[in-house]
């Protein structure tokens, strides 16, 4: 584990700049109206524990101001966001990710703004004791949720944390993050189990199965199933939710022990990619 310090700054923009302010500033604005009047993104970074296993961090806070501007011409663009993170023995790299922006409007069922990332990975690497890093934004965290899309409400300042990880350049890297083995729904059908792509490139798991330590207990995913860099899918017990893939094993009984088991992750060659104890088998933290 090291300590490192983030901050950013919004260098660049895709639509006209005529009405910004504040670009290569950690605090962008825009339309026309008076800065205290304008919408605008904020970055602030911190001080953070990071560590180059996979472990999430927060990079930085990530605020919204979203507030009632003249249209502007452009309804959709894109804002550059670089980062610099330095660590406590020194070693200093810049990354950079760019946020799109969609200005709906104000009015309708739907009127709050969407931001999203066209891309979770940075394009730059970093080398820390031989090994080459690139930084994998997971998302924002919302309401307690990581999420792939910010919603912003209109008419306030929306803040979430922009949760991120190193992960080895060039690589996927497929684990079981999670098992919600003691269900409340009825017959425990929203029991679920949390896969995540910790690495910097897709992973392609068609034909690969997740399981209890106990046979008959298989979910095989199907083909195309490809999980994208940050990437989160869920497997239920016995519901759909397509936000995380949409994936269920579909039966009408619990399938993971309240008491505790072993989760895993095979490959179609029926090798261990990831496996998770739980329960009573979780073991302990260091």
């Amino acid at each position: 584990m090291s300590t490192a310090t983030t901050s950013g700054s919004w260098p660049s923009t895709t639509a006209d700049t005529s009405t910004f302010t504040g670009l290569a500033t950690d605090h962008v604005r825009w339309g026309n109206a008076a800065d205290g009047s304008k919408s605008g993104y904020v970055f602030r970074g911190g001080s953070v524990e990071v560590k180059l296993d996979g472990t999430e961090f927060t990079l930085g806070t990530f605020t919204h101001e979203n507030f009632p501007i003249p249209a502007l011409p452009q309804r959709e663009f894109d804002v550059d966001l670089a980062v610099n993170v330095t660590f406590e023995d020194g070693t200093t790299s810049d990354f950079s990710f760019r946020f799109h922006h969609n200005e709906t409007p104000n009015d309708g069922p739907a009127p709050e703004d969407l931001v999203d990332l066209p891309t979770f990975v940075s394009p730059e690497e970093v080398t820390v004791d031989g090994e080459k890093y690139q930084v994998v934004i997971s998302g924002f965290k919302q309401n307690g949720q990581i999420v792939r899309r910010f919603v912003s409400q209109e008419g306030s300042a929306n803040s979430a944390d922009v949760v991120a990880l190193f992960a080895r350049a060039g690589e996927p890297d497929v684990v079981i993050t999670h098992v919600h083995f003691r269900g409340t729904a009825p017959k425990q059908a929203d029991e679920y189990v949390e896969i995540m792509n910790r690495g910097s490139e897709p992973a392609d798991i068609s034909g690969w199965y997740l399981g209890a330590d106990d046979s008959g207990q298989d979910f095989h995913f199907p083909a195309g199933t490809v999980l994208q860099p940050g990437q989160r899918i869920r497997v239920y017990t016995n519901e759909t939710h397509p936000e995380s893939g949409g994936f269920s094993y579909g039966v009408n009984r619990p399938i993971w022990n309240n008491k505790g088991d072993t989760a895993l992750l095979q490959n179609t060659n029926g090798e261990t990619v990831s496996d998770f104890p739980y329960g009573e088998k979780k073991v302990p933290t260091p």
